[in-house]
Parts: structure tokens; sequence; C-alpha cells
């Protein structure tokens, strides 16, 4: 990273972790076009550094409008983080990560029933009515959730 100029780096929030904003110094740079691309637009490479630990570092290629900032760019590397909490919470929730590959068709369709499954959740968990919901077999007073797991 010595390539880059001190004056490079920029201190920028990728979006709000577990523990607040996830800060890092960021770099950006102009890549070469290898092929003609449609007009207006470019290539770069990202370079994400840790505050606390310099010599770790993460490498991001991009390619889009001429116009696009740093802060954009910074803004689609940090929803990174969104995918892969995603990914995990349909391995916790669904199983999408409990399966022995032996074929590929077995295996596609055990990924699209876990994400349909996981997609379903998702969609019944945002739209669950806030009041309370009482049933005929628990009269309790708390809230519960619109889905039934038979167990």
């Amino acid at each position: 990273m010595a390539e880059v100029p001190a004056a490079g780096w920029k201190r920028i929030s990728a979006g709000q972790g577990a523990k607040g904003p996830c800060l890092y110094d960021w770099a950006m740079a102009t890549l070469p076009i290898i092929r003609e691309p449609e007009e207006g637009y470019e290539r770069w490479i990202l370079i994400r550094r840790s505050i606390a630990h310099p010599e770790q570092v993460a490498f991001y290629l991009g390619f889009g409008p001429a116009d696009t900032t740093i802060d954009e760019l910074v803004k689609v590397a940090g929803s990174r983080w969104a995918v892969e909490e995603c990914f995990q919470s349909a391995k916790t929730e669904v199983g999408l990560d409990q399966y022995q590959v032996r074929r590929y068709d077995a295996w596609y369709r055990h990924i699209t029933l876990a994400m349909i499954a996981h997609a379903y959740l998702a969609v019944t968990a945002a739209n669950s009515r806030p009041e309370r919901i009482r049933t005929a077999s628990s009269p309790s007073r708390w809230e519960r959730s619109g889905v039934y797991w038979h167990t």
C-alpha cells in the first residue's frame, strides 16, 4: 500500500455494524479500460484498510458511471455485510448449509427450497401484525408470531 499517497486515504463508514459504524480508511484509483465500454463508464480499484491494523487490507473492483464517487462505492461495498447476514440467517433458520453434495440437481433443489423458505419467513416477519394475538390454545398475553411451527 506504499503506492497510495497519504492524501489518497479517506475515513468513511461502510454502514452500521453490530457495534456501531464500520469505519475504515478507503482509497480509490481509476484503472485503465481493457476494452471499449459504453461511453461514460470507468473501472476502479477500491482499497479498504483497517484503522486498528493498517496491514489488513481488502480490495474491490468496480465498474460504473464515470461520475461515481468514493462514498457511493463504499456504500455498495458495505452492502456486502447485509448479504452475509442474510446467508447466515438462512443457515440458522432454514438449514441452508444442511446438505450433502452428491449431485448438482439435488444441491440446487435444496438451496432453492431453503432460500424460498427464508424469503417467506422474512416477508411474514415484515408483515406481522403489531397487535397481540390470542389463540384458543394459548390465552397468554404475550405477542405470538404469525408462523406456527409443527414440532
